[in-house]
């Protein structure tokens, strides 16, 4: 299952490993170097210095100096490609685990929807979109679609990794099926909506793999700075020739080539694709699926939150949160009261009162197997449960309910109470035993734990959360003020969340927002950031740029989180890496010059021999990258900052860091070469 393999693999696992040294020596292919700038002139060069090695040989020259630079060249650039590698590696794996779950099923093709006995069969491969099927239990669903007839469980185990069957039906937000999960019980008609090879397993596949992976706009800016900032130092290399001949110190081609390669940002350019890579995997192993890395980028950049209340901030379900006795009854009595009168009641808010009663009042329901009980059942046309125990009757209700049933006026404390809680945006039910009324049970839409907290943390990051909901604006202006939101639009329509949108965008501000039904699809495919879940419709997941697989509507926080931990890494790598450089060209220079000019002594501070530097500066090079590689997999840690924040501290830790390391680094090295020289 793709949702058990994305959690259980890892990227150092010794077959991955092993996939990925070979994946290193293929893309040693100019064709696939040339999507990295900096790489591809560092193989290009490489070329050029191996084939000055191989004259040397020829030719008698002493070798040792251009064959250990050239060497240490291909490695600087397997190096880079292994980092690429390790990165998609992964994502070749959880694309194996999709193809276990991809089989050629066989399909029941109908002529007539209404004529379910009548169907031809044939290969999933041979539909077209249009086609209508048959799908019974134990059948596998051929491919995508909508269902137009009937309703079953299906389980998604395949998709999801969640072993529980959902149900599936024609009509409203949950028609759509995917291609390769399985109807567990009874049959539905789907009409096709993909083509062969289109699928949404077809696609996963081909996004996990990194088949169709884009560059970002970010990764193409970055793409340019390296390039510039390579030819800056293509003019500082040659500026060291004329330099050198005008000072009589000789520098062969060789050198130059290395100092050139060691000045530029090669750290970076080795490893900002599997920075990218290894982001998409993150959301991968949370069940979500981009449609590509600029989807990813963008949850970065989110600025603006658009959150459904129902599912996101709050459970859901209305559930008790406190019982309110009038000045004529006790706590014990209303418990009482409001325990046997939902003992009948199934629906989640009667089974809550329960759990109510049990757990924070500390009150069972008595044995009632010697008791004549007759239940009285939730109806929505009632609007009342109840039990009549021993001829002892007690009921709860809506308020207007109760008092109608009892032909008696509410007292003022009553009334007070019952106003309270709808000012409150709760739900208000009133409880009687004998058509005396004992109280109010307050029942509420719980908001989640620690949301409040969560909100908080993306607000010192510059996020503003907006709460979508379809409640009155007095239950709204509660629920938003308890959650802690920014804002909120109360008696919501999708017309509502579209036109919020594109005001923010046209604001400058980048918005993220996850829904499920067909009427979400406009302000999905609008939103820079549009989370469709998996359970939703085909509408929406079409328009939406990701998919979540667990159908979890709170997973857009930490989707807005991985991006911001993508981009935090991107940062701090970059920061490091042209630290990095300019660290080595203060550490190098000095030193190609220390016969021409002694007094150049004073500025090596590292004591570096002239001959073993440069090899010492080469070897650093390539093995930097290696040591990154564990870092922009698994990326820097997360903190809510805000950006300047984050700066401060790229620059304190990344930058500082990136200055320092060299200089020990070369140093280290330079002390194992000289053994062997």
């Amino acid at each position: 299952m793709i949702a058990k393999a994305a959690r259980t693999t890892s990227a150092f696992d010794m077959s991955l490993l092993g996939r990925a040294v070979g994946d290193a020596f293929v893309k040693l292919d100019p064709r696939k170097l040339a999507r990295n700038p900096v790489i591809f002139v560092t193989e290009i060069v490489t070329v050029l210095v191996t084939i000055l090695a191989i004259r040397d040989a020829v030719t008698g020259a002493p070798v040792w100096f251009s064959a250990q630079i050239a060497l240490w060249l291909w490695f600087t650039v397997l190096f880079a490609n292994f980092a690429e590698a390790v990165a998609e590696g992964r994502g070749k794996a959880q694309a194996d685990a999709l193809r276990r779950t991809r089989t050629q099923a066989t399909a029941k093709r109908l002529s007539d929807a209404k004529n379910r006995s009548r169907f031809d069969k044939v290969g999933a491969s041979d539909l077209k979109v249009g086609d209508l099927v048959l799908v019974e239990a134990g059948d596998l669903i051929p491919s995508d679609g909508e269902i137009i007839d009937g309703v079953a469980s299906v389980n998604e185990s395949a998709i999801t990794g969640e072993s529980a069957p959902v149900i599936r039906e024609a009509g409203g937000d949950r028609s759509a099926v995917t291609g390769g999960t399985q109807v567990l019980s009874d049959w539905i008609v789907v009409r096709v909506t993909a083509a062969p090879g289109q699928t949404f397993i077809d696609r996963m596949i081909a996004l996990v793999e990194g088949a169709r992976r884009q560059k970002t706009p970010n990764e193409i800016a970055l793409d340019v700075l390296l390039a510039g900032l390579s030819l800056i130092f293509v003019v500082v290399v040659v500026t060291i020739v004329g330099l050198g001949s005008y000072s009589g110190a000789q520098v062969s081609v060789t050198t130059l080539i290395a100092l050139f390669v060691t000045l530029i940002p090669t750290t970076i350019g080795g490893l900002l694709s599997a920075i990218g890579i290894a982001g998409m995997d993150r959301l991968v192993r949370f069940n979500v699926i981009a449609t590509s890395g600029r989807a990813v980028e963008a949850a970065g950049d989110v600025d603006t939150l658009l959150l459904d209340k129902t599912g996101t901030i709050t459970f859901g379900n209305r559930m008790c949160d406190e019982l309110l006795p009038t000045s004529t009854a006790s706590q014990r009595e209303l418990a009482e009261a409001a325990i046997l009168s939902s003992l009948a009641d199934q629906t989640p808010e009667g089974r809550s009162i329960v759990e109510f009663v049990t757990n924070k009042v500390k009150l069972t329901a008595p044995d009632l197997s010697a008791k004549k009980v007759e239940y009285v059942t939730f109806s929505a046309q009632t609007r009342v449960s109840g039990a009549d125990i021993d001829g002892v009757r007690y009921r709860k209700g809506a308020v207007d309910s109760i008092l109608k049933s009892i032909g008696a006026s509410a007292p003022a404390d009553f009334t007070a109470v019952v106003e309270r809680i709808a000012r409150a945006g709760g739900t208000p039910l009133a409880v009687t035993r004998d058509d005396q009324l004992l109280g109010v049970i307050h029942l509420k839409d719980i908001v989640k734990p620690g949301i409040k907290d969560r909100f908080n943390a993306l607000r010192a990051m510059g996020i503003k959360t907006v709460m979508v909901t379809g409640d009155n604006r007095i239950t709204a202006a509660a629920i938003a003020s308890e959650a802690g939101v920014d804002e909120f639009i109360a008696e919501a329509t999708p017309e509502d969340k579209l036109s919020f949108i594109r005001k923010a965008q046209a604001g400058g501000r980048l918005v993220g927002m996850c829904g499920d039904g067909t009427n979400d699809a406009p302000a999905l495919a609008q939103a820079d950031v549009g989370i469709a879940l998996q359970s939703g419709t085909q509408a929406a997941r079409e328009a939406a740029n990701m998919v979540d697989l667990d159908s979890s509507p709170t997973k857009l926080l930490e989707v807005v989180e991985i991006g911001k931990q993508m981009l935090m890494t991107r940062g701090a790598l970059t920061t490091f890496s042209i630290a990095n450089d300019v660290a080595k060209y203060f550490a190098i220079i000095p030193v190609l010059f220390l016969g021409t000019y002694p007094e150049l002594q004073a500025l090596n501070i590292m004591q570096l021999n002239p001959v073993t530097a440069i090899i010492s500066a080469i070897i650093f090079n390539a093995l930097i990258i290696v040591a990154l590689i564990p870092l922009a997999l698994r990326g820097v840690k997360y903190r809510p900052l805000g950006a300047a924040a984050v700066l401060r501290n790229n620059l304190l830790i990344y930058g500082l860091g990136g200055l320092i390391a060299p200089f020990v680094g070369i140093k280290l090295i330079d002390l194992v070469v000289n053994m062997f020289v």
